[in-house]
């Protein structure tokens, strides 16, 4: 069978695998990628990207940037370029703006857009139609942007920017680098000081990648919470960027490794930000035996290579504290924890309600499907691990989201049977080749269209 990408809606299955080996890349992280081609387009002149995710929510962004008024050209040898058009010089879009099923890519252009006196019209597949965009609504809305959106906010909506963007001072009530990120952007085409403060750290990427363009951003801990704040209307100078491994999509080798006895995988150049890094700090706490190795710095980004080893895990308690930098790998900590021996107990993290799916629903249905005990809260889930005995033999409905698919594909490799979901197709809008790279370790994956 060939290594690719399965085709739309097909089924595939994870069968019991033999120990995994070998050294891998995963693809680049998909919240630098975003942003490079966003930032490129806001500098004068060419930016340089390596290593950029050719997943589907990145080229959407890509495709968006272009009409918008950059230049957005790939290489042969896999390189891309973008021409900016400087801050403040965004043209109108003649057609509406698709992001597919890209949360992070459609909140962080609203950002873009809202701080620039044009109209587009956002849209995006049936699942991200379905999520909240009230939470970026919000604060631009104060900053001068005007919106007509579907009830409760949601896309399909027309924005158009603000004439003369207001700086803001904005309280973020959720902990959201999107919403963070979102103001900021806007805040770029907006005289004077745009500040964001957050209850809780998140991910730093914009903050990081807009210095290295040469905006003026500052961080520091008020009385609320870490407030960053940005002077508006920089010149922005392009640099060049290396896209390190997404930390997210590097999850899911590393979880099959520790569960399927034998294992021993290394994982090169992933980003080990310590706003991305929680779901490492957690495994190792369970008994994970992850070695990082040759830590360095690249583009501004901690980066290491990661050996793991199959190890036998107990259940913890995560705190809550965590769940800013682990928010998208809980679906696939939960696998880890139904082969750890006792419970481990998730809290604090009812923002996976409002992710791609009911990360929680999701996840706690896939559970029970394959011999799971859960309990399920509004705002966490308790998994009883079965000390490396896990069933398996489930069917699971990933309901669209693409970390439900590989996080129950990753079960399978370690479990008594193989277990089944029912569309990998939406895979490759995070992990292109998934499917390869695992069949490359040595797990047994079958493909089935519907």
């Amino acid at each position: 069978m060939t290594a690719h990408s399965p085709s739309p809606h097909a089924s595939l299955t994870a069968e019991p695998s033999r120990a995994l080996g070998g050294t891998i890349r995963v693809p680049g992280d998909k919240s630098i990628s975003h942003r490079a081609l966003i930032f490129g387009a806001l500098a004068v002149g060419e930016t340089r990207i390596r290593g950029l995710l050719e997943g589907e929510d990145v080229l959407a962004t890509a495709e968006t940037m272009r009409r918008l008024g950059a230049r957005v050209t790939r290489h042969e040898d896999g390189t891309w370029s973008v021409f900016g058009v400087g801050v403040g010089g965004l043209q109108e879009p003649a057609v509406p703006l698709d992001f597919g099923n890209s949360g992070t890519g459609a909140r962080l252009v609203m950002g873009l857009v809202a701080g620039h006196p044009i109209t587009a019209t956002f849209i995006g597949d049936a699942s991200l139609s379905r999520r909240p965009m009230g939470r970026v609504i919000d604060p631009l809305t104060e900053m001068g942007a005007r919106f007509h959106a579907r009830e409760g906010g949601k896309m399909p909506l027309t924005l158009t920017g603000a004439p003369r963007a207001l700086p803001v001072t904005y309280r973020s009530p959720v902990a959201s680098a999107q919403v963070k990120s979102a103001v900021l952007l806007a805040g770029l085409n907006a005289p004077g000081v745009t500040t964001v403060i957050e209850p809780v750290p998140t991910r730093d990427h914009t903050e990081r990648m807009l210095r290295a363009f040469g905006a003026h951003i500052e961080t520091k801990q008020g009385k609320d919470g870490l407030e960053i704040s940005l002077t508006g209307e920089p010149e922005l100078t392009p640099c060049p960027i290396a896209v390190p491994g997404d930390p997210s999509s590097a999850a899911f080798p590393v979880v099959a490794a520790l569960l399927v006895p034998g294992s021993e995988i290394v994982v090169q150049g992933i980003t080990l930000n310590p706003h991305r890094a929680g779901l490492y700090t957690t495994l190792k706490e369970m008994g994970g035996d992850i070695e990082v190795m040759n830590q360095r710095e690249e583009g501004g980004e901690p980066v290491a290579d990661l050996r793991v080893r199959h190890s036998r895990l107990k259940g913890i308690d995560v705190p809550p504290a965590r769940a800013a930098s682990m928010i998208d790998e809980y679906p696939v900590l939960a696998v880890a924890a139904a082969f750890a021996e006792g419970e481990t107990r998730m809290t604090g993290i009812h923002e996976l309600r409002v992710k791609e799916s009911d990360r929680i629903a999701a996840t706690a249905s896939g559970l029970r499907a394959n011999g799971v005990k859960v309990h399920e809260s509004e705002d966490g889930m308790v998994v009883e691990g079965r000390a490396g005995a896990v069933g398996g033999g489930g069917h699971v409905a990933t309901h669209m989201d693409h970390r439900i698919a590989m996080s129950f594909l990753v079960m399978g490799f370690a479990a008594e049977k193989p277990v089944t979901v029912d569309d990998g197709s939406m895979i490759a809008t995070s992990f292109p080749d998934f499917t390869g790279l695992m069949r490359g370790l040595g797990a047994s994956l079958v493909g089935q269209t519907q």
